[in-house]
């Protein structure tokens, strides 16, 4: 669910298909920029009903995926 809700956020914000997006795409490679991250956080924290603090560098969509799972713990 993690991952579904965060390539809709991601296509939403980039204009693709949330099909286009894998596990290991990298936000350099979709196009997404420091400010970008800020805005999908805040976009990721709305959605799921949580407090999300990024207190690591992500490099890819799975990383992501995978801090969100971790704070859901």
């Amino acid at each position: 669910m993690v991952f579904e809700t965060v390539c809709k956020i991601i296509a939403d914000r980039i204009e693709c298909d949330p099909s286009e997006i894998k596990r290991d795409s990298t936000f350099r490679d979709l196009g997404i920029d420091s400010l970008d991250t800020v805005d999908l956080m805040m976009n990721l924290e709305d959605e799921l009903g949580m407090e999300l603090e990024l207190d690591q560098k992500l490099e890819t969509v799975g990383d992501l995926v995978d801090f969100i799972e971790n704070k859901q713990d």
